[in-house]
């Protein structure tokens, strides 16, 4: 019937295109790990809703001045360099699965303890116990993730962790915006208790990797091992300085926002939102465009890409007030998004590249301190900067990321051919029965 209306076959394979990159961002995780991030994204909602409101909680409900309350902040990430790496080996020992269920019972007291902060020794111990907590979990659920997950699936299982902890964060940004203008300390209670929910998965659902076993009595070596190897460390320097002038530097966002270009503490929890949501829309393509390219190269881009964000946070605290001061922090934080995707990128599968397999705790371990190290030193520094000089800090912040990723243009020199570029994977479609044909290419 001719009158009827004909298939358009330029759309028809527009539409078939469409499909199959939906299809080829599926990051395809055994059930196992699926279900680990299941309990991580309920554990990440909590930590949404006490993130953006930390030094809003300790600064003008506790009365703190901004300089001790990034010190308070601060030693969760100084107990956590101590924690971090001692947890390496129990970690190679005793399975990532005992380790991480550990690591939430520390977390649920710490947080919870902050509810109950009156005066500053509280919110150190606080910090304390949840400095405990922090440095054990991220080597322990690395390492889990790892042996839960094929090698060829674990940059998207690394992938789906960030897209995981930060649609969490968004959403629990955006409920504590609410629950702020209320009552603070429902907020930590709340938190303490999404830990809780994540050791019930943790312990009712996940299995330890079965190569937990095969290592038992096995020389594995020693942090001796892992402190030689000169490239390793030199990329973890790297990213502390990433993680100091860049992500320890959010959390500051919410007071000078609201001290600064007088956003109210719902907005600000809007603010974390579109981070969030850039994060989870933007992580797997991003992850998906970087596969073969040089990983130095992308992260120099997200230096540049942090740095352009930093910049923009001044101009709403010097010329802008209400709506208009939220809109371009939230571009800010938007662009400063697209950076941590591009981090994601390469960060954690790097690592795993880079790694001896019988160290893997130990490297994780490491990883994870290069991070502390970043948010022992970020937070402190920041808040001393706020106070002295508020726009300042997001200047100084600027010039510390461009810098940081000329140095990784130098560090690609040093790395060894066969990491310099992201591994492309295999993209093959599975057949009906969800097999795909062995790869022709060699690895």
């Amino acid at each position: 019937m001719s009158w009827l209306p004909q298939p358009d076959p330029v759309m028809g394979r527009y539409g078939l295109e469409v499909r199959s990159y939906l299809r080829s961002l599926n990051p395809r995780l055994p059930r196992s790990v699926q279900i680990l991030q299941l309990g991580g994204l309920m554990n990440a909602v909590g930590n949404g809703l006490v993130l953006p409101f930390a030094f809003i909680y300790l600064h003008n409900v506790r009365g703190f001045s901004l300089g001790l309350a990034g010190l308070v902040l601060g030693t969760n990430a100084a107990v956590s360099l101590i924690a971090g790496p001692l947890s390496g080996p129990l970690v190679d020992r005793l399975g990532g699965r005992r380790m991480l269920a550990v690591a939430l019972g520390f977390l649920m007291l710490g947080f919870g303890g902050y509810a109950f902060v009156e005066s500053p020794w509280h919110g150190f111990l606080a910090s304390a116990i949840t400095g405990i907590g922090n440095g054990i979990f991220w080597p322990a659920q690395s390492t889990l993730i790892a042996g839960l997950t094929p090698p060829e699936r674990r940059p998207a299982a690394f992938a789906m962790q960030r897209v995981v902890m930060n649609l969490g964060i968004g959403i629990g940004g955006l409920a504590g915006g609410f629950l702020a203008a209320t009552s603070f300390r429902v907020l930590f209670l709340a938190d303490a208790l999404t830990f809780v929910a994540y050791a019930a998965v943790l312990v009712a659902f996940v299995p330890e990797p079965a190569q937990i076993a095969h290592r038992v009595g096995e020389q594995a070596g020693t942090y001796r091992d892992v402190l030689r190897h000169r490239v390793f460390m030199g990329f973890m320097a790297l990213n502390a300085a990433f993680i100091t002038a860049g992500i320890a530097q959010i959390e500051l966002i919410a007071p000078y926002g609201k001290n600064e270009a007088g956003i109210g503490e719902r907005w600000i929890g809007g603010i974390f939102a579109v981070n969030t949501l850039v994060i989870v829309l933007a992580q797997l393509p991003i992850a998906r465009l970087a596969e073969g390219r040089r990983r130095m190269v992308v992260l120099a881009l997200m230096g540049v890409t942090w740095a352009a964000s930093w910049l923009l946070v001044p101009v709403a605290g010097l010329w802008l007030a209400g709506f208009a001061a939220f809109a371009v922090i939230a571009l800010a934080a938007a662009v400063f998004g697209i950076g941590e995707c591009l981090h994601g990128a390469v960060q954690a599968p790097l690592v795993a590249d880079l790694a001896d397999h019988r160290l893997l705790g130990r490297y994780m371990a490491m990883s994870a301190f290069s991070w502390q190290v970043g948010f022992t030193i970020g937070p402190p520094l920041g808040g001393l900067l706020l106070s002295v000089s508020p726009t300042g800090l997001w200047i100084f912040s600027a010039v510390v990321c461009l810098a940081a990723g000329a140095g990784a243009l130098v560090l690609e020199r040093a790395l060894p051919p066969a990491v310099r570029r992201s591994p492309a994977s295999d993209r093959r479609e599975p057949d009906v029965a969800g097999r795909v044909a062995a790869p022709v290419r060699a690895r």
